[in-house]
């Protein structure tokens, strides 16, 4: 083989597993290379897919290659060209494909590889996968599916559905690209800061679905979430300029580096104030912190740096009454002018609460109570609950609980808010000095 080889018994894990794992890390830069030469997303896949089974065959006897990616993109290649040499009107059909992105296409973007060993073109894969005419669930699935690497099982489980639904939504998202003329290409320096924030924004709800998933019996969904990450580390090297792309990536950092303490031995919810600060993961906080100055240096913030530096205070404080409050809330109204959403509001009051009281807080949430947004958002009942509770004011507490318990979403969450309406009905629980209402992502739980 003339990309070197390496004797497979010095491996330290067996073939077929070092083949797997060279093939999910390699599949998105594998991926976007043979979408790029050939301009067909189904045969990219076909392509890389028997790419990976001639390496299963070959690699246990020859030995695994020096740079297993290069191997398998000339493997591809090779099976692609010979495809393409037996069905002629497929090939023609491709040609014209191929010749229409080359037109669209702007002038390449300087190399963003960092020299990798093999052509780098994931940067135009994100920016196909989530073009705004794809659904918000097709965008999601098929970062997944082509950038992640999973399996189509795998990302059904993601979403929570069936492989055949799973497999017909990702059937439809790319024969949406063939017909729409979707352009494999990065969007030109006038569309850039639009089209990126849809790339970033199907990353983050990636994570927020890992983080806190939206159903089901377990809190947290940590694959998901480790898978998003990736995601974003990548899209990271690739635009290192892009500060929002920094952002984006210091505040998942901050927040999963809390997903150990964050459940109890038995799954239960472990609010931000109770969990072991020692569990937490300090070499991905320090990584986060190191990005947060980054993120927000060099002109306007945008709404991901300041999320991470909100996320940076509660993971320096030692406690939860170390926590930098003021500048919490400071921030948070950096934030609110940059995302008036009522969500950040709900949160911005949480932190009006710690730094001004309970009665504070309360009124901020109080003057919510007429968003439409929140109706269905089961924080922000809780939020009111905990406040009313500090206040003594148990029966509208209670009356609040009740609310949030109707709209959890996990398990974990519906026996959190049970316990904390038990102790409210059974006058066992005093107000707490101190006790904050549960954030979001952003510094929460």
């Amino acid at each position: 083989m003339d990309e070197g080889a390496v004797d497979a018994a010095d491996a330290t894990q067996p073939v077929t597993s070092l083949v797997e794992s060279v093939f999910r890390e390699e599949h998105g830069r594998l991926l976007a290379s043979l979408v790029s030469r050939f301009g067909d997303l189904d045969l990219a896949e076909e392509v890389a897919s028997e790419a990976l089974e001639a390496a299963l065959v070959h690699w246990p006897a020859d030995g695994v290659p020096k740079r297993p990616g290069a191997w398998l993109l000339t493997t591809a290649r090779r099976k692609a060209v010979d495809r393409l040499r037996r069905d002629h009107a497929y090939a023609a059909r491709l040609a014209v494909l191929q010749v229409e992105a080359d037109r669209a296409a702007p002038a390449p973007p300087p190399d963003a590889g960092g020299g990798s060993e093999l052509p780098d073109e994931r940067l135009q894969l994100f920016f196909t996968c989530a073009h705004p005419a794809l659904s918000a669930e097709a965008r999601s699935a098929l970062m997944l599916r082509c950038l992640a690497g999973l399996t189509t099982p795998e990302v059904a489980r993601a979403f929570l559905v069936p492989p055949a639904t799973m497999a017909q939504r990702i059937v439809r998202a790319k024969k949406k690209i063939r017909q729409a003329r979707i352009p494999f290409r990065v969007p030109g320096a006038d569309e850039l800061p639009e089209r990126l924030e849809g790339v970033l924004q199907v990353i983050y709800s990636l994570f927020t679905e890992g983080y806190t998933a939206s159903s089901g019996p377990r809190l947290q969904r940590p694959g998901l979430a480790e898978e998003a990450i990736r995601l974003a580390r990548i899209l990271h090297r690739l635009l290192p300029a892009e500060r929002e792309a920094t952002g984006l990536l210091a505040l998942m950092l901050l927040i999963h580096a809390r997903r150990d303490a964050r459940t109890g031995p038995d799954g239960e919810l472990v609010l931000l104030e109770d969990q072991d600060r020692g569990r937490w993961d300090h070499p991905l906080i320090a990584e986060g912190l190191a990005l947060v100055p980054v993120a927000l240096t060099g002109g306007p913030p945008g709404r991901y740096g300041v999320q991470a530096a909100i996320a940076a205070l509660h993971d320096e404080a030692t406690d939860l009454a170390a926590t930098d409050w003021p500048q919490i809330v400071a921030l948070y109204d950096v934030l609110l002018a940059l995302d008036p959403s009522p969500v950040v509001a709900v949160n911005r009051a949480a932190a009006v609460a710690m730094r001004d009281g309970p009665d504070a807080g309360l009124a901020l949430l109080d003057a919510l109570a007429d968003e439409p947004l929140l109706r269905g958002y089961h924080p922000y009942p809780a939020a009111r609950a905990d406040l009313l509770h500090r206040l003594g004011r148990l029966s509208e507490a209670a009356a609040a609980y009740r609310q949030a318990l109707d709209l959890a979403g996990t398990e974990p969450e519906r026996a959190h808010l049970r316990h904390r309406l038990q102790a409210v009905e059974s006058e066992t629980c005093r107000p707490q000095v101190g006790r904050p209402p549960r954030p979001d992502s952003t510094g929460g739980a």
